[in-house]
């Protein structure tokens, strides 16, 4: 009996022994498969993060290449605008040498003519004095030619002629102010005559061509000294300005038509009161020129005025701008002037632009 029960222990304690092992090995596989897994899972997780890592490289350099692209079209269309601008300067510099001959050649003979015609007429007035009473043939011809009037008017004629010599000499001048074939070079120049000559340029769109009264042009110069700037690049960005407050000018009388179509008259008023004001002011401030356009256009919001001077960016029609006016004039004022370009504008009410150069290179 006693050997039976010990037999049953010993079997027990084997089966025992068995299944511990069983259990050890069963654990060690769980914890095998366990760390199996976590391998697994760390790699899973490291292929993700890795591929995240990728597609975050991948999306900036696509964003670099697009900003890169974005430059390189700026850059080009900066440059065909630049070779434009040389171009017609070159071109207008010609035109202006050219006309500039004969009209000197006119100019120059004016007071000869007048001289010889008021000697002329001294002449004749001694023949009417001493001949009171001509032959019946030369009375006919002073009645025919009404000779009294032409003894008037001639010197008259002389004077209109004088007159529009000298405006086209004027026009010649600025057309040679605002295409300065130096405009790579620094000088320093006198930034008045700089902003007459490009007026000057513009006078045809500053005329009455809005259906109203021209545009009036008030300009307030301060006593500045003469400037070291790039003179041609700094006319180009007096143009730009100055051509987009004529821009602001017109599309506020069209949208006041536009609406006197809508509410049967409102709008009359408004025309009739509205008159297209371009502002120009100059003042020294610290050893800087500040030079301020103003109109009283339709003006442009505040998120139009934050994205103004960006490339290609424009509120114009297609086919009316480019979207590099403004930005090619920031570039000349900020970059190559190493000065400040600002814009204030009011919907409405108007726009300004504030532009600060430094007297001289910082």
């Amino acid at each position: 009996m006693q050997l039976d029960y010990e037999q049953k222990i010993k079997q027990l304690e084997k089966a025992n022994r068995i299944l511990q092992k069983k259990l050890e090995r069963s654990e060690s596989l769980r914890i095998a498969l366990e760390e199996t897994n976590e391998k697994k899972e760390a790699l899973f997780l490291k292929v993700i993060d890795e591929l995240r890592d990728s597609q975050k490289t991948l999306e900036e350099q696509s964003r670099d290449l697009e900003e890169t692209l974005k430059k390189l079209r700026a850059m080009q269309s900066k440059l065909v605008e630049s070779e434009k601008m040389s171009a017609l300067g070159v071109l207008v510099a010609g035109i202006a040498h050219e006309i500039n001959n004969p009209v000197n050649f006119i100019y120059g003979n004016i007071n000869y003519v007048t001289q010889y015609a008021e000697e002329i007429l001294e002449l004749l007035k001694c023949y009417q004095e001493y001949y009171p009473n001509p032959v019946i043939t030369i009375a006919e011809k002073i009645k025919k030619i009404d000779l009294e009037f032409i003894k008037k008017d001639f010197v008259q004629v002389l004077q209109s002629m004088e007159i529009g010599s000298q405006r086209i000499s004027e026009i010649v001048r600025s057309l040679r102010t605002f295409s300065r074939l130096d405009e790579a070079e620094l000088k320093t120049v006198n930034i008045h005559e700089g902003i007459d000559s490009t007026l000057m340029i513009l006078q045809n769109r500053l005329n009455s061509q809005l259906g109203c009264s021209e545009i009036i042009i008030i300009k307030e110069y301060g006593n500045l000294p003469w400037v070291e700037c790039y003179a041609g690049k700094l006319n180009q960005v007096l143009i730009n300005i100055i051509s987009n407050a004529i821009d602001a000018l017109e599309q506020k009388l069209n949208y006041s038509q536009h609406t006197y179509s809508k509410t049967n008259g409102l709008a009359t008023l408004q025309t009739a009161t509205f008159t297209p004001t371009i502002k120009i002011t100059t003042e020294l401030i610290n050893n800087w020129v500040s030079i301020r356009i103003s109109d009283n256009g339709i003006g442009i919001d505040e998120k139009t005025t934050q994205q103004i001077f960006n490339p290609f960016f424009t509120t114009k029609p297609v086919g009316k701008g480019t979207g590099l006016g403004l930005s090619i004039s920031y570039q000349i004022i900020v970059e190559t002037h190493q000065g400040q370009l600002e814009c204030q504008s009011i919907p409405g009410v108007g726009t300004e632009f504030m532009i600060m150069i430094p007297l001289q290179r910082l």
